[in-house]
């Protein structure tokens, strides 16, 4: 038997039911037509169309753009802790049939991917680091959190503590407060030390919960990483904006003639050296404080031999209102590692921002590439690691694009 709703019900365009019903879960506020003065920051409320027919239930955000988030579509549904513990069923199960065991450093809850909008929890072996983006979900992480706990208990994973990198932009628009540190909870012993050694593809990491970027380590790089290992044998490697050195350490075991490992951040540097000593790999690499731009232009003028050149930097962009600016960004160091490379060579270039979709990216190559005077052969396109799943009706949530290519 339908139960009777008692949530507060908003009605909204036919534009927004028609995104609603090929699978986006956010309503703009723009797109609501009734009125919305009574309802309280993070409740529940049923969306329905002009016609009155009901077409999800989401958390309503007062603060926001996005004024509500959706999160399930069944009428009957009841939004008690059952629901959210199931949603962290679905996502551990996932990452278990696409990662395997390979699992100990992995990307656990992926916010509207996983159903759970607003929520990011990464696994660093015993720790759990978690960022919360929406106030609905603030109310109801003690939910996630113990579900997650519980769950990994029963995979044979023990959770020492979970550490909160709730911070940033997006909790101001939603009217939260800023933190970091360890959540109390019962059973959790929540280590000494916000520092913890993971391990990807055989190299050793040192990851700083507290301090580093995000919830600590870039891990939807993953297997891009290996895919520059494959192919490093015998060449000079330039990774600029090498952070914590992954990729230049992945070049290295793929017994690359020489390293640079290059970052404008003496502290990532510091890190990335850290790193590479634990692997026993300092040797093999040198590490150059230098602006990506410097570097490249310093390289060129100095005829400098470099056989294949990674470029990751952080997001150029943020928002439409800058994804302009970011597309002459980008041209410029792919236009200057083209120039740099020699024919056969091979570049390999990443955007980690939604707002610059693949399409785009491409025409920059393409763009880059008449710049440079040289052709490109598509070795291959990459995204996120499967733990970091992507929704087909959110755009969104396809935000990684890593080309490889060779310079012809």
């Amino acid at each position: 038997m339908k139960q009777e709703r008692t949530y507060p019900q908003l009605i909204v365009t036919k534009k927004q039911e028609k995104v609603l019903k090929a699978g986006h879960p956010w309503v703009y506020e723009d797109e609501i037509t009734s009125p919305i003065d009574e309802i309280e920051n993070g409740s529940l409320v049923d969306v329905c169309s002009q016609k009155n027919i009901y077409l999800g239930t989401g958390i309503y955000s007062v603060t926001s753009k996005i004024r509500v988030r959706i999160l399930d579509v069944n009428a009957n549904e009841t939004f008690q802790m059952p629901f959210f513990a199931r949603r962290v069923a679905y996502a551990l199960q996932y990452r278990r049939d696409v990662m395997g065991e390979d699992w100990n450093a992995c990307r656990l809850i992926h916010g509207e991917s996983d159903g759970l909008p607003g929520v990011t929890i990464d696994r660093y072996e015993s720790i759990l680091v978690s960022e919360i983006l929406s106030y609905g979900m603030e109310q109801r992480k003690q939910w996630i959190y113990q579900s997650l706990i519980d769950q990994l208990s029963g995979y044979g994973v023990k959770i020492d503590g979970i550490y909160e990198r709730c911070e940033g932009e997006l909790r101001t628009r939603e009217g939260l407060d800023q933190h970091r540190g360890w959540v109390d909870l019962p059973g959790l012993a929540n280590p000494e030390s916000p520092v913890v050694i993971i391990h990807e593809n055989g190299i050793a990491y040192e990851v700083d919960v507290e301090n580093g970027q995000k919830t600590g380590f870039f891990l939807d790089q993953k297997y891009n990483r290996v895919a520059v290992r494959k192919i490093s044998e015998g060449r000079r490697v330039l990774d600029c904006c090498t952070h914590t050195g992954s990729f230049a350490m992945n070049a290295a075991i793929g017994k690359a003639e020489h390293v640079t490992a290059v970052d404008i951040s003496e502290t990532a540097l510091a890190s990335a050296r850290r790193n590479a000593a634990m692997n026993n790999l300092d040797q093999q690499i040198e590490f150059v404080q230098a602006d990506v731009f410097d570097i490249l232009e310093q390289s060129l003028k100095e005829h400098q031999r470099y056989d294949f050149i990674v470029l990751d930097p952080p997001a150029f962009t943020k928002s439409r209102k800058t994804r302009e600016h970011a597309y002459n960004g980008y041209l410029k160091i792919n236009t200057l590692a083209m120039r740099l490379l020699p024919r056969g060579g091979y570049l390999a270039t990443c955007s980690c921002s939604h707002f610059m979709p693949s399409g785009l990216f491409k025409s920059m190559l393409k763009e880059a590439a008449e710049a440079a005077g040289v052709r490109l052969r598509m070795v291959e396109e990459r995204h996120a690691a499967m733990d970091h799943p992507v929704l087909i009706s959110v755009p969104e949530t396809d935000y990684l694009k890593f080309f490889l290519v060779q310079i012809l």
